[in-house]
């Protein structure tokens, strides 16, 4: 997948007449790609659509028209667009209650390294997680993680002849496992192509 280049993206005017109908795809898009890993922890498997809108709305709300941060935006976001060796996650702990949510955190320091996938029955994948910055503390966890996926080269042609994909995490305080649905291993399997 090619990074995105500043020539692609839509001036602030002509963002805003596409917005509704581009938010709309995207939104629609990212059903297929995200997925839920027991309760409390869910999956966005991004892509270059999905970072082009992450890109363009950040343009739209800090009203980001200038070169210089634009290059920024791009810097700070196209590290998240798969490369065709891999995918990449944003990953969400969620629980409504805010004192519930703060234990959990405390309870699931760690968890981001412990999230995986595994195409059929070649040996899981552990994400690597938050290269851009760290996001626990002495005390927790975030709620948001940024998670890469490394695949091999036989885990790609694996993938490619049709073999399942299961996504999970083994951490010792939340353990989940699904196997991914065909149109959702389809999309993500087109990450690696």
């Amino acid at each position: 997948m090619s990074k995105i280049e500043r020539g692609s993206l839509l001036s602030l005017e002509a963002y805003a007449r596409e917005r509704n109908a581009f938010r709309a795809r995207v939104i629609e898009h990212k059903k297929i790609r995200t997925v839920a890993l027991g309760d409390h922890v869910t999956l966005i498997f991004e892509d270059e659509l999905t970072i082009r809108y992450q890109i363009q709305e950040m343009l739209r709300i800090e009203r980001i028209f200038e070169d210089a941060g634009i290059r920024e935006e791009l810097e700070a976001y196209n590290p998240l667009v798969p490369d065709g060796s891999n995918l990449k996650a944003t990953m969400m702990i969620e629980y409504p209650d805010v004192a519930e949510r703060q234990r959990a955190l405390s309870q699931l320091k760690g968890i981001e390294d412990r999230v995986w996938v595994q195409v059929g029955e070649l040996a899981r994948s552990y994400a690597i997680a938050d290269e851009d910055l760290e996001r626990e503390n002495e005390e927790k966890t975030s709620a948001v993680h940024f998670l890469r996926f490394e695949f091999d080269s036989a885990a790609r042609a694996a993938l490619a002849g049709g073999k399942g994909l299961t996504v999970g995490v083994d951490h010792p305080q939340y353990q989940a496992r699904v196997v991914l649905a065909p149109a959702v291993r389809n999309a993500l399997a087109a990450d690696l192509a």
